[in-house]
């Protein structure tokens, strides 16, 4: 079954303990962040996005509610042009409580190779993030099997990865 609108944005809202993506493209297209995106690579001054501030107040409410939410982006250097813009972005939300962590796969096997970027809610809940070659979303897609894989590659992700203010410590993002 295929997510989105209303449906999509309620597994956001209504999640009970954790909500937590595998990202593991180096690039994504976003609509959205397409005029900020080109002005980071013409070296202007980039603001935060317009709906920055509701992400931290949803990232406050998400931590008050007791729940969580992360994150392990899998990378590999030198980081993409989008991953330096993204790392930018990841900032304020690190700073509202988003537990955000990166997995360096330049010089070792990658665990995770040929996984799929999805969301998992409440250890329980997948949805499968079907991206296009170039980054571009093609659609978000209820998994219905079952999720012990899913948490396998969770922990994994967890285990081989470290938090994003300790991964770009020294870097020129």
């Amino acid at each position: 079954m295929l997510l989105d609108g209303e449906a999509w944005h309620a597994k956001f809202r209504d999640f009970a303990r954790e909500a937590w993506r595998l990202e593991t493209l180096p690039v994504y297209k976003v609509p959205q962040e397409e005029e900020r995106f080109q002005a980071f690579l013409a070296g202007r001054r980039v603001d935060p996005h317009p709906d920055a501030n509701e992400y931290a107040e949803d990232l406050e409410r998400v931590r008050r509610e007791g729940k969580s939410k992360g994150r392990v982006h899998v990378v590999t250097r030198p980081l993409s042009d989008y991953l330096r813009f993204e790392f930018m972005c990841y900032r304020p939300h690190v700073r509202a409580g988003e537990d955000i962590r990166i997995m360096d796969v330049t010089d070792r096997h990658n665990p995770l190779a040929g996984v799929q970027d999805f969301w998992m809610f409440d250890r329980s809940d997948v949805v499968l993030m079907n991206y296009a070659a170039d980054g571009t979303q093609i659609n978000r897609e209820v998994y219905e099997g079952d999720v012990a894989p899913f948490l396998e590659y969770q922990r994994i992700a967890l285990a081989e990865s470290v938090p994003f203010e300790e991964y770009v410590k020294g870097l020129d993002v």
